[in-house]
């Protein structure tokens, strides 16, 4: 259909209280399990890499290929660099045509972060592309080698914090972390309502992966437009190849592709039918 920005997709979610589920891809594998997913149940999504784990998917091979299956899809799709902090690298992807990115500045001071938020805003702004910021500190990190711990959203500061920046969405805090939980997450509903009184703009929860099914839906209901899921589907996709390369006989890389493509499409239905009420 098309390939469109991620403020256009998370403005109308936070309106009609629904969410654009945000995946995180590692391979063209992963981008076509996602968008045919999507396909499939005819919902709009992002798909998104973050900057650490571009060692692994270098921009220059892995970006013109995200943005080239969003062309095609026959629903609409935003491609977002996310997690960066480094204006080099997120100038390169929206050269090659991502949508969105993501600024990281929350383990800076306040103004610090302001001042780097709003200058990828203007930088991408050159582009037509959207931008999301961070207030407050989500744990854990994409690829599980740091934590910074957690330091849930600050309320009182989420409307200056927007509005100063001018971002298009906010990612917050309230409990969410990076990765694997060790336990079931906490999240700081109250706290969640209360941003969403104040920040005016459509939120995002990172670290969504292995939040409850009902914590997802309490969470949208409170404002949360956009959901990142990262490890889940790193996760799924490791699991289809082990168990395909567990089976007898003989086996081939096409086999091994279709497994991974088929982990990522698993998940991401999954992930999907929750976030909309399928």
């Amino acid at each position: 259909m098309a390939l469109v920005t991620m403020k256009q997709l998370v403005d109308q979610a936070w309106r009609d209280k629904t969410c654009i589920p945000a995946f995180n891809v590692g391979s063209l594998e992963m981008v076509r399990g996602a968008v045919r997913a999507a396909e499939e149940l005819n919902v709009p999504i992002i798909i998104q890499i973050a900057e650490r784990l571009l060692k692994y998917a270098p921009l220059a091979l892995i970006g013109p290929g995200m943005v080239q299956a969003a062309r095609e899809a026959s629903i609409p799709v935003a491609v977002n660099f996310d997690h960066s902090r480094t204006t080099e690298t997120i100038r390169r992807a929206l050269e090659y045509g991502f949508t969105s990115v993501m600024y990281d500045g929350s383990t800076d001071p306040y103004e610090e972060n302001i001042a780097g938020t709003r200058a990828i805003v203007e930088l991408a702004s050159q582009f037509g592309a959207s931008v999301e910021g961070e207030l407050g500190l989500v744990g854990g990190s994409e690829d599980g080698l740091s934590d910074h711990g957690i330091l849930c959203t600050n309320p009182e500061k989420a409307h200056e914090f927007c509005e100063r920046t001018g971002i298009d969405c906010l990612a917050v805090a309230i409990g969410n972390a990076h990765g694997d939980y060790p336990t079931a997450p906490v999240l700081a509903f109250d706290i969640l309502a209360e941003i969403n009184e104040k920040a005016g703009v459509p939120l995002a929860l990172h670290g969504g992966s292995g939040i409850s099914d009902e914590d997802f839906r309490k969470a949208i209901s409170l404002g949360i437009a956009k959901i990142n899921i990262g490890t889940a589907s790193f996760n799924n996709v490791t699991k289809f190849a082990t168990d395909y390369l567990s089976t007898p006989g003989k086996h081939t890389y096409f086999s091994l592709n279709d497994a991974m493509t088929q982990g990522m499409y698993e998940n991401a239905v999954r992930h999907i039918k929750v976030f909309r009420n399928l």
